[in-house]
C-alpha cells in the first residue's frame, strides 16, 4: 500500500510510460535469457546414484537433475565432487529438478569420509538437462510468469491502442512483437495457470478495444500461445499434468479441500498469519512442504478471516471499474499512451485475478510490489488527467 500511495504521488504521464517501456524491455532480455539457459542446459541429469551416496538421504533417483550446491550452479558430476570436498559446512542443500519442478532438498550430511573419497558424490551422469521451467533473472518460474503477464498486458495494450487509433503504426509493431517475447516467456515457465490468465486478460482487452475481423483474428493468435504453452507443459511438465491429473494438481486440490474446511473454524478473525506454516501436519494438510493454500482468496479468508476477504474483492472490483471508465475516457480523448496503458493495467488486472483463483501470487512479494505499482500509476495517469 505504501508503494501504491508513493507511485500516485510521484508519478506522471511521462515517467509512467518510460517506466513502462523499461520494464517491458527488462521483461524482454529476461525471456532472451531464458532461451539461452534452456539451449544451453542446467545441471547434470543423474544416471546412476550409488548405495552410499550421501544423496540417497535426500532421495534424489536417476533421472533428477542437480544443478546447484548451496545455490551455485554445477554441470557435472565433477563439479558436484569438487563443491562436496570444498564445502566448509558439514550439511549441503541441493537444488533439485525433477519432472521439471524445482525443488531445494537441504539437510545432505557430509562426514570426513565422504569428502576424502575419490568420487563423494556418488553420482554418475553426463548430460545437461533441457527440460525444465524457465525463470528469466528471478528466484522461481512462478515468479517470473507472474510478473511476465503483468508487463505483457501492458505491450499489449500500448500495442492495441496504437492499432485503435492510428493503425498498423510502427509502435503498433515493436510493442506487438515485445509482447509476443513475452508470450513465448510465459509458455517457457509452463505455468498452467498464469498462461490460461494471460490468454483471458488479453482476450478481454482485444475486445474492449477493436472491432470486427481484427478482433476476431488477434484472439485466435492468443490461441496460438496456448497452444505453444500445452506443449512446454506437455514436454517439461510430469505426465498427466495437462489433464491436471499430476500430482502437483492433486496436491493443490487436497489443500485447497483442508483450507476451505478449516476457515468456518474461524471465519472472523482468520487462523493469523502464518498459521498454517506452524501447524501444516497437525491441521490435516497433505505433503512435507508447509507452504500455503495456493489461491489468494482462500489465504486472505483462512489467514485473516471472511472480511478481510470481502474487503479484497471490494477494493479489486473498484480497481476493475476505475480501469474500465479510465481507459475509455483515454480513449475518447485520443491519448494513445494513457489509453494503452491503462488498457494493458485492466488486462493485467483481470490476468492476476484468475491466476489469482489457484495461485496465492499476493504472497510473492516481487509480484505484489509489482501490482501495487501499477495499480499506483494507474491512478496517477488518471489523476493528472483531471
Amino acid at each position: 500500500m505504501v508503494i501504491f500511495y508513493l507511485t500516485r504521488a510521484v508519478i506522471t504521464k511521462r515517467i509512467a510510460l518510460l517506466l513502462v517501456c523499461i520494464l517491458i524491455l527488462s521483461a524482454c532480455a529476461g525471456v532472451v535469457y531464458s532461451v539461452y539457459d534452456l539451449l544451453r542446459g542446467r545441471g547434470v541429469v543423474v544416471e546412476t546414484v550409488a548405495p552410499d551416496s550421501p544423496f540417497r538421504q535426500v532421495q534424489i533417483n536417476p533421472g533428477d537433475t542437480v544443478w546447484r550446491i548451496n545455490g551455485k550452479r554445477v554441470y557435472s558430476v565433477s563439479d558436484i565432487d569438487s563443491m562436496i570436498k570444498s564445502a566448509a559446512a558439514e550439511s549441503l542443500t541441493a537444488s533439485v529438478i525433477s519432472h521439471g519442478e524445482h525443488v531445494e532438498r537441504p539437510g545432505i550430511r557430509i562426514s570426513s569420509e565422504v569428502k576424502h573419497a575419490a568420487s563423494p558424490s556418488g553420482l554418475s551422469g553426463e548430460s545437461r538437462s533441457h527440460r525444465f521451467r524457465a525463470s528469466g533473472w528471478t528466484r522461481h518460474y512462478e515468479t517470473f510468469a507472474e510478473i511476465l503477464q503483468i508487463v505483457a498486458q501492458l505491450a499489449f495494450g500500448l500495442a492495441l491502442a496504437n492499432l485503435s487509433n492510428h493503425g498498423s503504426n510502427k509502435y503498433f509493431k515493436v510493442a506487438l512483437v515485445a509482447f509476443a517475447i513475452l508470450g513465448v516467456g510465459i509458455a517457457l515457465t509452463a505455468m498452467r495457470t498464469v498462461l490460461l490468465s494471460f490468454v483471458v486478460g488479453a482476450s478481454v482487452i482485444v475486445w474492449r478495444s477493436l472491432r470486427g475481423k481484427v478482433r476476431l483474428v488477434i484472439t485466435a493468435a492468443l490461441f496460438l500461445i496456448l497452444g505453444f504453452g500445452a506443449v512446454v507443459v506437455w514436454q517439461t511438465r510430469a505426465e498427466g499434468a495437462l489433464s491436471l491429473g499430476d500430482p502437483s494438481s492433486s496436491l493443490r486440490a487436497e489443500v485447497a479441500r483442508v483450507g476451505f474446511r478449516r476457515i468456518w473454524i474461524h471465519p472472523i478473525l482468520g487462523h493469523g498469519m502464518d498459521a498454517v506454516k506452524l501447524h501444516w501436519a497437525e491441521w490435516g494438510f497433505p505433503g512435507k512442504e508447509m507452504l500455503h493454500l495456493h489461491s489468494t482468496p482462500l489465504q486472505l479468508a483462512f489467514d485473516r478471516g471472511l472480511p478481510m476477504l470481502a474487503l479484497w474483492v471490494w477494493l479489486m472490483v473498484a480497481f476493475l471499474v476505475h480501469l474500465s471508465e479510465a481507459s475509455r475516457k483515454a480513449s475518447d480523448q485520443g491519448d494513445t499512451n494513457s489509453f494503452g496503458i491503462l488498457l494493458g493495467a485492466f488486462g493485467a488486472l483481470v490476468g492476476f485475478l484468475v491466476s489469482s483463483l489457484v495461485n496465492y501470487n499476493y504472497g510473492d512479494a516481487e509480484v505484489a510490489m509489482l501490482f501495487w505499482w501499477l495499480m499506483g500509476m494507474s491512478t496517477a495517469i488518471t489523476k493528472e488527467g483531471g
